[in-house]
């Protein structure tokens, strides 16, 4: 926790991570031990941005 947050200092349940959103697998966090999509993330982007492939893929596969 960071006492410079607003949401920890409010006691709200959040992740400091970035949630990356795969084309067709559940999305992961960039902070270990985040159970993912559960809690609210201030950062989102697509796998892409990271060189993920996996929409490549699915578009193929389609």
């Amino acid at each position: 926790m960071d006492d410079h947050c607003r949401d920890c200092r409010a006691g709200l349940d959040h992740c400091h991570g970035s949630l990356i959103h795969h084309a067709y697998q559940a999305t992961e966090c960039t902070e270990d031990g985040c159970p993912g999509a559960v809690l609210p993330h201030s950062f989102a982007l697509d796998c892409e941005a990271v060189g993920c492939r996996c929409a490549q893929i699915f578009a193929l596969a389609v």
